[in-house]
């Protein structure tokens, strides 16, 4: 008897187009550490990894070993483990956002179509593969490394959807949504006819016609 759980067609569909999604791979950071044991020093490399497939999910991992190569290949099994998906608008995230983690704080902001990721460092290696193209991000607090980019993942963790929000408040999308973006959710009036207008000229054309007359 199979222990495998049943799945529909569409699940499976979604499954078999997530696994098959390319994960690439970036190394933020690559730091060489000393153990000081009885007979010395013992030195071993860490290194800082972000994976994603540039679409809308990433992962940050980090690994430790001897050598470097080793190294970098515990750090990309640690992200696979902690992959998640990103809400985005389009090219952009839903709404502002200050993400946090010990003394690291980073500012993220969505941006209009066309600006780019105006990021530095590893936070702009987590919004790229995370397949964000537009957005605004600043570093408020230290420079570390693995600090800004566990700040970056917890704000981008903390991203909500529209619906999502109106489901809980038990709202509507548009009344949720800022006055901004209600007037661009709506589509804009369609142009009247200028009947109006063909009617005269013909009635003046009847007109001049019977002055002839």
């Amino acid at each position: 008897m199979s222990t495998r759980p049943d799945f529909t067609p569409v699940e499976r569909q979604v499954i078999e187009r997530e696994e098959s999604r390319e994960l690439k791979e970036r190394v933020v950071e690559i730091n060489r550490v000393a153990k000081v044991v009885k007979g010395g020093r013992r030195f071993s490399f860490t290194a800082l990894v972000v994976i994603g497939d540039e679409v809308d999910r990433v992962g940050v991992g980090y690994g430790k070993a001897r050598e470097v190569p080793l190294a970098i290949t515990k750090a990309v099994e640690d992200a696979k483990k902690n992959l998640f998906t990103v809400p985005k608008h389009g090219t952009t995230i839903t709404h502002e956002i200050l993400g946090r983690s010990d003394s690291a704080r980073v500012l993220l902001r969505p941006a209009s179509e066309g600006t780019g990721v105006i990021a530095g460092g590893g936070v702009r290696a987590v919004l790229e593969l995370a397949g964000i193209r537009d957005i605004l991000a600043k570093s408020l607090g230290t420079t570390n490394p693995t600090n800004m980019l566990k700040a970056t993942v917890q704000g981008l963790q903390h991203l909500r959807r529209p619906e999502d929000v109106a489901a809980a408040r038990g709202l509507t999308i548009s009344q949720v949504l800022p006055a901004g973006a209600k007037a661009e959710e709506e589509p804009a009036p369609e142009p009247v006819a200028a009947e109006p207008q063909e009617s005269q000229e013909t009635e003046s054309g009847e007109g001049q016609d019977q002055a002839d007359a």
